[in-house]
């Protein structure tokens, strides 16, 4: 447990279809028609690390499994990020947005990347990994929307100066994804969430209209170039 209602799981299994950071799982939870999506942390060859909120019944029977359970897991979906070379990067997570970017920040540094991190929360109460990015070897700086901890509102609050002419990664709620595009005067990748109800682009329920065509956010997507999003009006 990280938080009072986020916990980090880790799975043994087969791992070879993992390929980049931003890719996701779909597990099945309680004998449930629909599979429950959760985003990669970490992986190595035999296990993968993921981090999830508890926030209806499937994930509250996550909670409670134990070691040596066995789960039904379809692994390595989505898309993943695309690691552009560059020497700074800035990365943008907020709530549950955070764990896919932590395996990216690793991948990002090892390429000679210096990284800035913003992670975003309601409250203190309710963040994490933050010293996970630090020992990275990232700059973090957290934000909360109360300012009971870091710097007080939003992430894009702590977009300024340099930041802003980054390369940049973002994962989160739609609102933030677009407070970060908003923010940044250069190109970008974001990962969005979505229901989904395959995971692998048969139902097409969760399919979306971009500026280059419809695209499945669980194929095509969750990562998008920030040039091809179609934002709508509020």
């Amino acid at each position: 447990m990280l938080t009072k209602n986020v916990y980090k799981m880790i799975l043994e299994g087969d791992t070879s279809w993992v390929e980049k950071p931003g890719q996701f799982i779909n597990i099945t939870v309680d004998n449930g028609y629909l599979k429950r999506p959760i985003s990669i942390s970490d992986w190595n060859d035999t296990t993968l690390t993921i981090i999830y909120k508890i926030v209806g019944d499937g994930t509250e029977w996550m909670s409670h499994q134990q070691p040596q359970q066995i789960l039904e897991v379809l692994v390595g979906l989505g898309n993943g990020f695309d690691l552009v070379s560059s020497k700074k990067a800035l990365i943008v997570g907020g709530g549950v947005g955070v764990p896919p970017l932590y395996r990216l920040c690793k991948e990002l540094i090892k390429q000679g990347t210096q990284v800035e991190v913003i992670l975003g929360f309601n409250t203190l109460n309710e963040s994490f990994y933050e010293e996970e990015f630090k020992l990275l070897g990232a700059n973090v700086t957290v934000c909360t929307v109360d300012g009971s901890y870091g710097v007080k509102g939003y992430v894009s609050n702590a977009i300024q100066g340099e930041l802003k002419h980054y390369p940049y990664y973002s994962c989160g709620p739609l609102p933030m994804l677009k407070a970060v595009f908003d923010s940044s005067n250069t190109q970008g990748q974001l990962s969005f969430e979505e229901r989904m109800g395959c995971g692998f682009g048969a139902c097409m329920g969760c399919s979306c209209k971009t500026l280059t065509g419809y695209k499945r956010i669980c194929v095509e997507g969750p990562v998008m170039k920030s040039e091809e999003i179609l934002w709508t009006k509020d």
